[in-house]
């Protein structure tokens, strides 16, 4: 008898109950016209014994192969794969694929200056391919950030727990010895803000912007309403949405967020985030509820609009900050004016309806908000 075993390596966060499933055992195979090694029997009475004896035998022969297959399928597979070291990984229903350092030193050339794509206050970021030939990006934890540590379990936590067109996809994570890394797809065209007002920015044609606010909501609402984990992004920003090859916006950047329960008005935590988006009751008073990503969507789709980000030191006084900038065109019924000037063309309601959106959302009373 041959059992083939593997690990599926999958799971799900909803069906029936969260947690990893698959088989353990892949096939069976029974070799057929089996010879008996037993000798026949002389007589009736010890043919039924020595049958007796020969059926435990191999019972016990087999439990014993059966055993010694599995113990050694998983000291192989506990080699092959790096040890999960934190408390909070090994507690977790749905734990991600881990891949080895060494893995993602050889996909990212050593982690080489030409394959940085950027870098945040949780550390680098590195484009890499794996064998297979998927493309990724790899997000290093800075070594020395405390807070990092604690950012990249929850973002771990929250990402593997959420599915979305419109949020960025985990592949896996490496948590070896004092190394740290979150293993992301690769997206072509990098992050929002530099797609609108970076060195190299893109001219979009105005329905791609449309589109983008539109994906960015979509997946907001799923965080918010859709998903079985109803969370809080709290770090919604043009540099946490990436873009895709064909400019499909996804939500990135996990590691601020918050799992809430719809019995409660609000969260009481400590104000993170970035200044320009960040609701007033939130920076105020630690108020953090599901208005407060609603506020900085808001921000987001003033930025689309515009082509500019939120606050320019270096425009006049009265337009330095946009969502200010934005009010005021609207009272006067102005709001054309806001529209980024690389548009040659565009909507005029649609304009007006994004423009009415952004600024509804970012009202100062949480409740106003849609």
């Amino acid at each position: 008898m041959e059992i083939h075993l593997f690990w599926a390596g999958k799971g799900t966060c909803c069906t029936p109950d969260r947690g990893t499933y698959g088989p353990s055992i892949s096939a069976i195979s029974v070799t057929p016209d089996f010879e008996p090694t037993v000798s026949p029997p002389s007589g009736p009475s010890q043919t039924n014994e020595k049958n007796k004896k020969g059926l435990i035998m191999g019972i016990v022969v087999v439990v014993g192969v059966v055993f010694l297959l599995l113990v050694i399928f998983f000291v192989v597979r506990r080699r092959k794969r790096p040890q999960i070291v934190d408390d909070e990984l090994v507690s977790m229903d749905v734990r991600p694929y881990t891949f080895s350092y060494e893995e993602l030193k050889t996909a990212t050339d050593n982690f080489s200056i030409e394959n940085k794509l950027g870098e945040g206050g949780y550390g680098p970021v590195y484009k890499g391919a794996l064998r297979d030939g998927r493309v990724i990006a790899v997000k290093q934890l800075s070594i020395a950030s405390h807070q990092g540590k604690s950012q990249f379990v929850a973002e771990i936590a929250t990402i593997s727990a959420v599915q979305h067109r419109n949020l960025v996809k985990l592949h896996g994570c490496c948590c070896e010895r004092a190394q740290r890394l979150l293993v992301y797809e690769y997206l072509e065209n990098n992050s929002l803000d530099k797609v609108l007002f970076g060195k190299e920015s893109l001219d979009l044609e105005w329905s791609t912007c449309y589109d983008i606010c539109l994906g960015v909501a979509r997946g907001l609402a799923y965080l918010h309403e859709e998903s079985r984990l109803r969370v809080i992004h709290r770090d919604v920003k043009a540099s946490n949405i990436l873009l895709d090859s064909n400019l499909i916006p996804k939500i990135s950047d996990f590691g601020l967020a918050k799992f809430y329960d719809d019995k409660k008005t609000h969260i009481s935590t400590h104000v993170a985030g970035t200044i320009g988006y960040v609701a007033p009751e939130y920076a105020m008073r630690g108020y953090l509820m599901e208005k407060t990503d609603v506020f900085a969507f808001g921000v987001v789709t003033l930025e689309v609009v515009s082509g500019r980000p939120n606050s320019d030191s270096s425009l006049e006084e009265e337009k330095m900050y946009l969502l200010d900038w934005a009010w005021h065109l609207y009272k006067n019924n102005r709001q054309l004016e806001l529209v980024d000037s690389k548009l040659s063309e565009f909507s005029e309601e649609e304009v007006k309806v994004l423009i009415g959106v952004a600024l509804l959302c970012t009202q100062t009373l949480p409740s106003s908000r849609p």
